[in-house]
């Protein structure tokens, strides 16, 4: 290791290191604009300049671009370094325009720090100053650029880290011009990241654009719960409104960045509609009051229609905390078991996931990047987890190579090899590439059960045929690898698909080669219900008991069963056959519209906390606020009303937990606990599973993976093979998410509504001409719940037989009907 010292102090470091790194490992700051640890050196800014003393190097350079070196002897206080960097400052601030008072960026401005620090106080040039025409760039990010200093992390980090290409430099000399060759949305999924990277204040958050500075927002950890991947947030909170949300560092998870849709898919928690007063029937009511009739109305259900006339759903929205006491609240009233999934398909397929998580195969997001053969399937990942994308592309900018197997239209920021196969061949193709990628001889010296598994490949080659050499050609690059890792979606697979990748995982890691294996699963924790053994019953399993007149009475927690259930008309016609219906939600859903009871909850902002990722990471979120209707909404924009009050205005929500515990057992808390939100005592009573219990007093910041007891016991099972289901005629219809205008809690923020896509019917060319069909015409689908419209997409990017149908907010998804959907081309006509 480079042995070195910095200013007096010795040091030692990793072989590769910069001296800027090495500096700031003792804790010495050497200003940096165009440096940034996620984008690397470049060198453009010339801020970081030090002096070399002894050691290869001799005089001032720039420490960004200089390796550490054994035997060099460097000061970042040498007078002549020093000046060298005042210079540069006054060089940048020439033209800079002084308006630190009206920019959002003030407070923590790279530019304002270093400005300072340079001892740059003093502006002597008199000339008149450089100047630039700004962009609009859509609703999230507001452009300035008056403000730069040519520091070029912007266009790095858009095109070379994100690989988006529509903001990029233009221009020579000082008339460089950072933006968009025309005015228009930015095309990236994680744009909003640019608010964060720039030094100064030239891409600011256009949303919270004049709300406050940074020392006026009460600012704390929490966690992304817009899909399974569980990247680490901070949530800043002022006058009882979450204004903005930005990323926190995990060297675990996220690294430094996190998706637009996590960044801006908060507007829910305070929300001009959110309800926050209880109601019974019409009429608000006390909290109290709410609560003590639900108890009513449940125990007289229990009189009436015996305890299994109850039946309670969550959502994987739910925090771990929640879905426990919804367990215990069935468990103590002798009702049937919560239903946290779709149907019994979703339960098993992520139980399967989980319980293969073994611990020399899980990767986190960050390990994911190391990988240089990437082999995904039956996942899309900008649309279903956006960061995993960005993962990937970090992974195939180091050399890697990416193959995806899905049927869907999948487009990713990075070059990649797409086999197109149907969602019935999935298995098919990862047999096929399995018997590519390994040694028979070396596979079958595993033991018998692996050699039978691999024995069963051969029997649904012929479904994989069409994409032999694609095939052929990625498990090639698999076998000359040096770390494979397989991802693997949980949505529109089959049940079985789950489990094969895994075992494609195993059998290589049991041949010595370095092997991860990544799941994908629907829902912020959806783990929980695994790890609380309550996945027995689905929303499907209570809307069958509803219409057989066995469920009379159904608690709804955190849940709008309008976004899950494939048949709308189904699912009205089912709660009004229902007695009573009894919501406990945050969002103004169309349930707590119709709920007989609604009890309000307070958000994971106003309750914290605790969630667990999709690679079995336990993460909390702390408390940002106590919530309460914001101050710009009560006053209608001017002063808050002068008056003194004993509470605070809209906070009677309380956390989901608390109010099922009092369900549960009356006024205390189920359990006979305090109800003290900080402590572990519930998460070891509810997860009798988990092999170790963490505290959640002083959990590190990445959180802590835990492991389930069982995880990897189910391996090598060949009637998997046989598994597969029949071919039938027609075209399947795949439902999917896309980044924006899918998932739930975004669906509330206004300035994500504004970047949706138009959302489309995708449909393979060869069909489309059979069927008469261009792009931008309008197709109508006659379904079982009726007649569906949507514009339609023609391309050769996506598996023959299959249709694509994003789950939208302006598509009627909703008339598809249960279970796998078959559409037969007669069914499919051209809107005229």
């Amino acid at each position: 290791m480079p042995r070195l010292i910095i200013d007096d102090r010795e040091i030692d470091v990793a072989p590769g290191t910069k001296v800027i790194e090495a500096a700031e490992q003792l804790g010495i700051m050497i200003p940096r604009f165009c440096y940034h640890p996620a984008l690397g050196s470049v060198g453009a800014c010339r801020v970081c300049a030090v002096k070399f003393l002894q050691g290869p190097f001799k005089g001032v350079q720039m420490s960004c671009m200089i390796e550490a070196k054994d035997g060099m002897v460097v000061s970042t206080t040498d007078e002549e370094a020093v000046d060298f960097r005042r210079h540069v400052i006054e060089w940048l601030m020439l033209n800079h325009p002084h308006d630190c008072p009206v920019c959002d960026e003030g407070g923590h401005c790279l530019l304002q720090d270093m400005t300072i620090a340079g001892g740059h106080g003093i502006r002597r040039y008199g000339g008149k100053k450089r100047t630039y025409k700004d962009q609009d760039l859509g609703p999230l990010v507001q452009h300035e650029m008056n403000r730069c200093i040519h520091c070029y992390r912007c266009s790095r980090f858009y095109q070379e880290f994100t690989g988006y290409r529509d903001l990029g430099v233009m221009r020579l000399g000082s008339r460089l011009y950072f933006g968009r060759h025309k005015d228009g949305t930015l095309e990236s999924p994680f744009a909003g990241n640019l608010t964060e990277i720039c030094p100064t204040g030239v891409y600011t958050d256009k949303p919270s654009r004049f709300v406050g500075r940074r020392w006026d927002y009460e600012r704390t950890p929490s966690v992304c719960i817009h899909c399974s991947l569980g990247c680490q947030t901070i949530a800043s909170v002022r006058y009882r409104r979450v204004v903005r949300t930005e990323a926190r560092y995990s060297e675990a998870v996220n690294g430094h960045f996190i998706c637009d849709r996590g960044r801006h898919g908060s507007a829910y928690a305070s929300h001009p509609e959110r309800p926050r007063v209880a109601r019974i029937a019409n009429e608000e009511v006390s909290l109290d009051r709410a609560l003590g009739e639900a108890r009513d109305r449940i125990e007289q259900a229990i009189r009436e229609g015996g305890p299994r006339s109850v039946a309670c759903v969550g959502s994987a929205r739910n925090d771990l905390r929640t879905q426990a006491a919804l367990k215990q609240l069935c468990a103590s009233r002798g009702l049937r078991q919560p239903a946290f999934f779709l149907d019994s398909a979703s339960a098993s397929k992520t139980a399967t996931a989980i319980s293969r998580l073994e611990s020399d195969l899980v990767l986190s997001l960050r390990e994911l990047e190391q990988a240089d053969c990437i082999l995904a399937v039956g996942v899309d990942p900008v649309n279903e987890a956006p960061m995993l994308a960005m993962a990937m592309r970090q992974a195939v900018r180091a050399g890697g190579e990416a193959t995806v197997i899905d049927p869907r239209p999948v487009t990713l920021p990075f070059s990649f090899h797409h086999i197109p196969a149907r969602v019935d061949a999935l298995d098919a193709c990862l047999g096929a590439w399995l018997k590519e990628a390994v040694d028979p001889a070396a596979m079958k010296a595993m033991g018998e059960g692996a050699a039978r598994f691999f024995d069963a490949i051969p029997a649904l080659e012929g479904r994989a045929s069409p994409y032999k050499e694609e095939l052929a050609a990625s498990a090639a690059r698999a076998r000359g690898s040096v770390k494979t890792v397989i991802v693997c979606g949980t949505d529109i697979v089959r049940e079985s698909t789950p489990e094969i990748a895994a075992d494609c995982a195993s059998l290589l890691r049991g041949m010595e080669h370095d092997a991860g294996l990544f799941f994908v699963i629907p829902g912020a924790n959806a783990v929980g219900p695994v790890l609380l053994s309550v996945t027995e019953e689905s929303l499907e399993q209570v809307l069958e008991a509803i219409e057989a007149g066995e469920v009379r009475t159904l608690i709804l927690v955190e849940d709008d069963p309008f976004l899950r259930v494939r048949n709308r008309a189904r699912l009205e016609k089912a709660l009004r056959r229902l007695e009573r219906l009894i919501v406990l939600d945050h969002v103004d859903s169309e349930t707590v519209k119709g709920a007989d009871i609604f009890i309000p909850t307070a958000t994971l902002f106003e309750r914290g906390g605790v969630f667990i990722n999709q690679e079995c990471r336990l993460q909390a979120a702390s408390v940002a606020y106590r919530g309460g209707v914001p101050v710009s909404q009560e006053s209608g924009g001017s002063h808050p009303p002068r008056v003194f009050r004993e509470q605070i205005p809209g906070a009677d929500p309380v956390a989901a937990w608390e109010v099922l515990e009092r369900l549960a057992g009356g006024e205390e808390t189920a359990a006979g606990g305090s109800g003290d939100e900080e402590s572990s005592d519930w998460l070891i009573r509810a997860c009798p599973d988990v092999g170790s219990i963490p505290s959640l007093d002083g959990l590190p910041d990445d959180g802590v993976r835990i492991r389930v007891q069982g995880q990897g016991r189910s391996r090598f099972r060949e009637e998997l093979w046989s598994g597969e289901d029949t071919a039938e005629e027609g075209l399947e219809l795949v439902l999917t998410d896309l980044t924006f205008g899918s998932e739930e809690l975004s669906l509330y923020s206004a300035p994500l509504r504004e970047v949706e896509e138009s959302p489309r019917l995708f449909i393979h060319v060869s069909e489309a001409a059979r069927l008469g069909l261009q792009s931008g015409d309008r197709a109508a689908l006659s379904m079982e719940g009726g007649v569906l419209e949507a514009d339609v997409c023609v391309t050769d990017r996506m598996a023959e037989g299959t249709l694509v149908l994003p789950r939208h907010r302006r598509l009627d998804w909703q008339k598809l009907g249960s279970g796998r959907v078959i559409v037969s081309p007669s069914l499919i006509k051209q809107v005229v």
